[in-house]
């Protein structure tokens, strides 16, 4: 069998130097999908040296590419993008199991990433001047690019996480190495491709696929990398900083959450209140099959309401149709590993042995015409009766498990919705105005919906508070970890100043 070439340096599509390949595996059966180069610390540096040359010299330099050149590109992307919008939902859709309409929607807000950050650049003026208290001197404040970026994706959203990376490392004027889950590889190698036809060029973008470990330990160790952005795990982004230290570079982290979805009763007033509140309890849990980092796993409810919310709940979750994501009625896709399937059943053993009472779910579906046998498949799990001791509650499962607890004040909701180390996202629904603003203001997550659960915009920044990471992604803050801030100060009349006698 030839070498596969998913490995992209210095503008040229190539295998592992091992020659090693690894199977990516197709969740809803377990069959293999593609085959893909398996990539090593060798890949790895020699990708680093394409980017640094891109960045540092040659004919001509990416940072100093005019802006409105780069902004073209971005929005060359964005169309390319929209123009493969089927292949491309329906390769997300296969690599990670979700919905094919999930993978249209991942799509699209990818295409309006790239297009924002195209819009961002080109509204900026030639820096902030800065007031010296002299008409003899001019002060500016301007931004340049941080330089070579390594940039670490997860295997949840590979096309969407792909693009609130590159498009602002592109848009400041940075190169960059890419390195994608090894579990959902696919759509960035066809992204990559994308960015080659709109022109961008070589040595500016490159591609390693591979395992974390050699691939995303190198890039977060190598002295010639000056930043790494990480969306994954707590344990993987602490190895990452640590990795960084040595070098001092600049560290981006996005390491999930376990995000409050905390419903008053008075949100549940009507019949059409009450649906709506269920429906959005619903989504919010178990969207991709739970595998979301804002994921509102756990739902914090009034005590007035708990029992007929929680029991509807339950109710509907149940119906949730499990299965391919490429079928037509499907809502719900499989698990995106065996591994991630072991992992949500073992949560879900640790609940019912501290104590959780199951109300539907808990365990792999029957399978039938659209959900083979050997499918990653588990069916939407509610657990009640649900405190902060338990490991389900403390811990991000990514799978679907929703957790119930029950308040009856106020500031019992805000304490239970903020204990938490993490802090990525939260919910508050309540028809009471004043409450919503108060317990929006209280909660220590990057995120806060009211009445709403999941929306996000590209102009909004996106990220964590405690151990959810560190930095953001998106707005004018997802622009600003690309770039160093340089302050420019010219004297238009020097004279001797005399400080010393001489």
């Amino acid at each position: 069998m030839s070498a596969v070439e998913t490995i992209h340096v210095d503008g040229v599509w190539r295998a592992a130097a091992s020659g090693a390949q690894r199977e990516v595996l197709d969740p809803a059966d377990a069959t293999v999908l593609a085959e893909v180069s398996e990539g090593g610390s060798d890949d790895t540096d020699a990708a680093v040296a394409a980017a640094r040359r891109a960045f540092d010299g040659g004919a001509g330099p990416w940072p100093c590419t005019p802006v409105a050149e780069r902004a073209a590109l971005l929005r060359r992307v964005a169309d390319l993008l929209q123009r493969d919008r089927e292949p491309l939902a329906l390769i997300e859709s296969r690599d990670t199991g979700k919905t094919l309409e999930e993978g249209r929607v991942d799509v699209d807000d990818v295409t309006n990433a790239f297009r924002y950050f195209a819009d961002q650049i080109l509204a900026e003026g030639g820096g902030r001047v800065v007031d010296a208290g002299s008409p003899d001197v001019h002060s500016v404040v301007v931004h340049e690019p941080v330089g070579v970026c390594a940039l670490i994706t997860p295997w949840n959203y590979p096309l969407l996480q792909a693009s609130w990376k590159i498009a602002p490392a592109l848009a400041a004027g940075n190169t960059f190495v890419i390195k994608p889950s090894e579990v959902t590889p696919l759509s960035t190698v066809y992204l990559m491709r994308l960015l080659g036809e709109a022109g961008l060029p070589a040595g500016v973008g490159n591609l390693v696929t591979g395992a974390g470990d050699p691939v995303g330990a190198r890039l977060a160790e190598h002295p010639d990398v000056d930043l790494v952005s990480f969306t994954g795990g707590l344990a993987s982004g602490t190895k990452v900083m640590q990795a960084a230290a040595p070098s001092v570079k600049k560290v981006a982290l996005e390491l999930g959450g376990k995000n409050p979805n905390v419903v008053f009763a008075d949100a549940c007033a009507t019949e059409e209140d009450f649906d709506t509140a269920v429906d959005q309890a619903l989504n919010a849990a178990f969207i991709h099959s739970g595998q979301v980092c804002s994921a509102g796993s756990r739902l914090i409810i009034e005590e007035p309401v708990r029992d007929r919310f929680v029991a509807e709940l339950a109710r509907r979750a149940e119906r949730i149709k499990l299965g391919r994501g490429t079928e037509p009625g499907v809502e719900c896709g499989p698990l995106v590993s065996a591994q991630q399937l072991a992992k949500v059943e073992a949560y879900v053993a640790s609940a019912l042995a501290e104590g959780a009472a199951l109300r539907c779910g808990g365990k792999r579906p029957e399978p039938n015409a659209v959900r083979p046998a050997d499918g990653y498949f588990y069916a939407p799990t509610v657990l009640d009766l649900c405190h902060g001791a338990m490991a389900v509650v403390r811990e991000e499962t990514f799978g679907p498990i929703l957790t119930v607890e029950t308040f009856h004040t106020e500031g019992e909701a805000v304490a239970l919705a903020n204990d938490t180390e993490y802090g990525l996202a939260g919910a508050v629904w309540t028809k009471d105005a004043g409450r919503a603003r108060r317990v929006a203001g209280r909660l220590r997550h990057g995120t806060v919906w009211i009445n709403d659960y999941h929306p996000y915009l590209p102009q909004a920044e996106w990220g964590g508070f405690g151990k959810s990471g560190i930095g953001r992604e998106l707005g004018p803050s997802g622009l600003a970890e690309y770039r160093e801030a340089k302050h420019v100060y010219q004297n238009l009349d020097p004279k001797p100043v005399r400080w010393f006698a001489g």
